[in-house]
């Protein structure tokens, strides 16, 4: 893992109200990795409202368990928007798991989903349908372009069922107030 500060793994990136990308207006993205080579994140507060853990288990012919119905699966980029990817807590780790920090991990196998399925999977996780993805550099110029804010990725907002203040919530973090920083936007 690379300790350079200036890399973002491990922290949540969130969208500026003045993101004119409409895939990533008002998300908040958690970032799995981040180096020289690139970058790639998971967004976390934009679920895809046709489609349930349960049906997509279905479609996967995996068999459900009794488990919590309310995992919900999200729109995690526009990249590889059929693979999954399922970032949780390190509580569940299998040879294939990116372990990102103390807190977070992901992994993007059949495996985990089996697991959560019948209940043997990570106490806290989200299912995402693709991922955010950057090449060399990329990242780097649109944050400095006032793109995006980062700040420290916290369980809590990370798997937080209500996706609707996520956004907000995460600005609130930074110490933003979002009215403040609207009224602003466009003005020299």
């Amino acid at each position: 893992m690379d300790t350079d500060s200036s890399y973002l793994q491990g922290q949540l990136l969130i969208a500026m109200p003045q993101m004119s990308d409409p895939r990533f207006a008002r998300t908040v993205i958690y970032m799995c990795a981040h180096s020289a080579d690139g970058a790639m994140g998971l967004v976390i507060n934009k679920p895809i409202g046709s489609l349930t853990f349960a049906e997509l288990m279905d479609q996967m012919g995996i068999e459900l368990g009794e488990i919590d119905d309310q995992i919900r699966v999200h729109f995690g980029g526009p990249v590889e928007s059929s693979r999954g990817f399922v970032l949780h807590t390190t509580d569940y780790v299998q040879e294939s798991t990116l372990v990102v920090n103390e807190e977070f991990a992901l992994t993007a196998t059949v495996d985990v989903l089996k697991s959560i399925a019948d209940g043997s999977g990570p106490s806290k996780s989200i299912l995402a349908l693709g991922y955010a993805g950057w090449s060399p550099g990329q990242l780097d110029g649109e944050i400095q372009a006032n793109g995006w804010l980062n700040v420290a990725a916290d369980p809590e907002l990370v798997f937080a069922s209500a996706n609707d203040d996520k956004w907000e919530r995460a600005l609130a973090k930074v110490g933003i107030d979002l009215s403040a920083l609207s009224s602003l936007t466009g003005h020299a």
